[in-house]
């Protein structure tokens, strides 16, 4: 990690990786003057965050470019305006794809009951990205009762309610699936039957099925859908051309793919990241 913007009244400093514990990785914040930390950081496009965890839960919100977020069990991906929610104490590592602007928040992990409790690709609201921006410019100490208690404590009731969305791919246990998962990402315009995959790993189409939803919790062609959206997302945030992503993404025609995109994420793809 090149570094964390820290946004503090007047002061910026940066965070890096290297002042953290290099075995675990760790790094820890102080939460006795509140419990939300918000930071503000623009990564390049190839910046990458080595495995690390967090003692606290994270919120991280893309105003631009794909961040991938590579955990144990799976994968998930930002598109632009979205966030992802990690837990504390989840090994995580980070892929940069674009210029991405994030804007994050630290958060204390009992700072509520009810916070999610898995890793998520999230939508943000307009009122709790407007509530990010705020708490930039906000003092670390503050009284009770005061403006600044209440933004963070309404950005922490906007946090409870956020709606999951499908950026995420779960990895498999088996070394058979995983690798055949690797081959999906590998090669998304292949055609990918149940069938075609099913040979690959020497078994029926039904075993593949049966242990595929055992281990991830998804039908087998649902995973590659998923896989194929998410590919397309990171190639169209580096300014790649429609028609080229869709074809290479597997499908038909930029007709079909415009449908699945505006299916999934309520506009076509033009749209969205001309927004």
């Amino acid at each position: 990690m090149k570094g964390v913007c820290v946004e503090r009244e007047s002061e910026r400093r940066f965070i890096k990786m290297s002042d953290i514990n290099p075995v675990t990785r760790q790094s820890d914040f102080d939460f006795s003057g509140r419990s939300v930390i918000p930071y503000a950081h623009d990564y390049r496009h190839g910046d990458y965050e080595d495995w690390h965890t967090h003692s606290c839960a994270q919120l991280i919100h893309t105003l631009s470019g794909v961040i991938r977020i590579e955990t144990r069990l799976g994968l998930w991906v930002v598109p632009p305006s979205r966030g992802v929610w990690i837990p504390a104490n989840i090994p995580h590592a980070l892929h940069i794809t674009g210029d991405v602007k994030a804007r994050v928040l630290f958060v204390e992990p009992l700072a509520r009951a009810d916070l999610p409790v898995i890793c998520q690709v999230v939508g943000v609201s307009d009122l709790l990205r407007e509530l990010i921006i705020c708490a930039l410019t906000l003092p670390a100490d503050y009284l009770p009762g005061s403006r600044a208690e209440h933004v963070y404590e309404l950005m922490l009731d906007e946090i409870r309610v956020m709606d999951m969305l499908p950026f995420h791919l779960p990895e498999p246990v088996s070394e058979r699936l995983k690798q055949l998962c690797q081959a999906v990402r590998d090669a998304p315009h292949e055609t990918w039957s149940i069938e075609q995959a099913a040979v690959k790993i020497n078994a029926s189409g039904r075993t593949l099925n049966r242990h595929f939803y055992q281990q991830t919790g998804m039908q087998f062609s649902e995973w590659v859908r998923r896989a194929r959206l998410l590919h397309a997302l990171t190639r169209l945030a580096q300014g790649e051309q429609i028609t080229r992503v869709a074809l290479d993404s597997g499908y038909a025609s930029p007709g079909a793919f415009s449908v699945m995109f505006r299916r999934v994420m309520g506009m076509t793809p033009s749209e969205y990241f001309s927004k």
